[in-house]
């Protein structure tokens, strides 16, 4: 008989007659936190645990929740969402026999997985112009959906001071998040360019000349750029310089990073518009800009020059500053706004944005419209132009977006478009010497942790100084034997703790595998990395994050030097 449960939604405390035929073997934290998983899900963490013969035909694809999914669907296409009633009636008359067994990744495989994806600089003690106040990062990425949604990018610039870093979380597909990562960074460095370097740069072009290079790429191999758009994005950026110019009156000005990062932001968020709007002749590069304009992405952004850190942020991605005290503790300091319907101001700027008769449905079930969880992201342009232009452009654009019924679908009560903006709101920090670390973050790892445990965490990785807490049970009955297995965990995790080469990599290693007592627990985090593509992104988010060390020793010079 198959233990297949039908389906139900997945991630809502169940208990399980079938569960005390594993929990005997599992130490207690695990059993104390494993009470969640029934039947089939259970069979498919542990890989092999449940196997059903013909599975294709009688376990259904599973039911996402849509407090998962950055888009709600529309009720008429909840079949992408959930299997058809008749199929599933049809196949409950086919139940097959399984036998349980266990499976678990070991602990190098545990490693491949999470180290795939991390990237490492050092930043040179001497960068020919000034000593720099940042050390180097570390960053990493775990997929959840796949394709992988997030991307990352960091640079620094060549023509100006400063290193520029950034998240960038997608939705509806990874096309805008990849677009947005390559073309942000240059945006903001020709926004920071003096008059006379961007004449330069623009005479090069002119007479054929090599050009100056405006920043060096600090990538992983996975970090790939789109050759096939190289030339139209290069298109798009050199109008933005020659518009810059224009508007130049010739009298040197100081630049203004806010400014900078402000027109960066908004236009190349006009040029994805403008680039779907106008089409190319090229059928791929036709479909590409569409779908980079259809889909969307938010951002966060850090440029740090000296002393000097600006953050940018359009979006619920994160950035939050590690500041160690006196005593050696850890605090978090947030430089960053989320962009949701948890930020009453950001709700109340939609309401004071649109007509007084919007103001219910403007904002509809802690979503845009009913529909998009961030209130501000590049693309996403079924909330930005007029349901007429959309019709214009989709009816003559190629098959595969005519037959798309997503991007076919107008949003409920849209009326006074647009709703959405790419425009970030910047903030300032002064560094000081107790400012040791930036951690730049996806939704996905605030989801999973609190910004004070992401602090504390990487800053006793930073430092190697591990400050123990009492260990607190949070209301579970522990029996001493428990309780002595938790302890000798922790003995075994302060030998282990520092395994990992990279800050961004260890952080991944908590959000995933940490249990309720704090301490990460190789079985959950072998689960949750067993997890099928289908079923990962029901427990968790795409995981990009950039951790950023600063130069105390530098950062207190400059202070000083005034």
């Amino acid at each position: 008989m198959c233990v297949c449960p039908g389906p139900r939604r997945i991630g809502i405390p169940v208990r399980s007659s079938s569960l005390p035929l594993f929990s005997d073997a599992m130490p207690a934290p695990t059993q104390l936190l494993f009470p969640l998983i029934r039947h089939c899900e259970l069979s498919r963490i542990y890989g092999t645990a449940c196997y059903c013969h013909h599975r294709h035909l009688c376990c259904p694809p599973p039911y996402i929740p849509q407090s998962r999914l950055r888009h709600t669907p529309h009720p008429a296409y909840a079949t992408f969402y959930r299997p058809k009633e008749s199929w599933w009636q049809y196949t409950q008359g086919r139940r097959y026999a399984s036998t349980p067994q266990k499976f678990y990744l070991t602990p190098p495989q545990v490693n491949s997985i999470l180290k795939a994806n991390e990237y490492s600089f050092k930043v040179p003690e001497f960068d020919g112009k000034n000593v720099s106040s940042v050390l180097g990062f570390d960053s990493n990425q775990l997929p959840a959906n796949a394709p992988i949604e997030d991307r990352r990018s960091a640079a620094t610039c060549l023509q100006t001071r400063g290193m520029l870093l950034g998240v960038f979380d997608g939705h509806a597909g990874c096309a805008c998040s990849q677009a947005v990562s390559e073309r942000l960074f240059y945006y903001i460095a020709v926004s920071l360019l003096p008059h006379e370097t961007l004449l330069e740069i623009e005479n090069a072009v002119e007479s054929g000349r090599a050009l100056l290079p405006i920043l060096q790429w600090h990538k992983h191999p996975n970090d790939y750029f789109s050759k096939e758009a190289s030339k139209l994005y290069f298109n798009s950026l050199r109008t933005y310089w020659q518009e810059l110019i224009d508007l130049n009156t010739g009298e040197s000005t100081e630049i203004d990073v806010k400014e900078a990062l402000v027109n960066a932001f908004k236009r190349l968020d006009n040029d994805i518009s403008l680039e779907a709007q106008v089409g190319d002749p090229n059928s791929f590069l036709n479909y590409l800009v569409l779908r980079v304009a259809f889909s969307g992405a938010t951002a966060c952004v850090a440029h740090v020059d000296g002393v000097d850190l600006h953050v940018a942020n359009t979006g619920d991605s994160r950035a939050m500053l590690g500041v160690q005290e006196e005593d050696g503790s850890w605090s978090a300091v947030t430089l960053s706004n989320d962009h949701n319907a948890q930020n009453e101001r950001e709700v109340e700027r939609l309401k004071l944005e649109h007509p007084k008769n919007e103001a219910k449905s403007v904002v509809k079930q802690d979503r845009l419209l009913g529909l998009l969880m961030p209130f501000r992201a590049f693309g996403d342009v079924k909330f930005k132009w007029s349901i007429d232009l959309q019709k214009r452009v989709i009816e003559s654009g190629p098959d595969q977006l005519n037959d798309n019924e997503y991007t076919k679908f107008i949003p409920p009560n849209y009326y006074t478009p647009p709703y959405l903006t790419a425009e970030p709101e910047v903030t300032y920090h002064r560094l000081r010497p107790q400012d040791k670390f930036l951690v730049l973050a996806t939704d996905g790892l605030w989801e999973t942790m609190h910004r004070q445990d992401v602090v504390r965490i990487v800053g006793e990785y930073l430092t190697g100084m591990h400050h123990q807490q009492p260990i607190a049970v949070g209301g579970y009955k522990v029996t001493l034997g428990q309780m002595h297995g938790l302890l000798t965990e922790r003995r075994a995790k302060m030998s282990s703790v520092f395994e990992d080469q990279n800050a961004a990599t260890h952080l991944i290693r908590h959000a995933v595998g940490n249990n309720e007592f704090g301490a990460v627990d190789h079985e959950r985090l072998s689960k949750m990395l067993s997890l099928p593509e289908e079923l990962a992104r029901m427990y968790r988010d795409d995981i990009t994050i950039i951790v950023v060390q600063f130069n105390s020793h530098v950062v207190g010079a400059y202070q000083n030097q005034e």
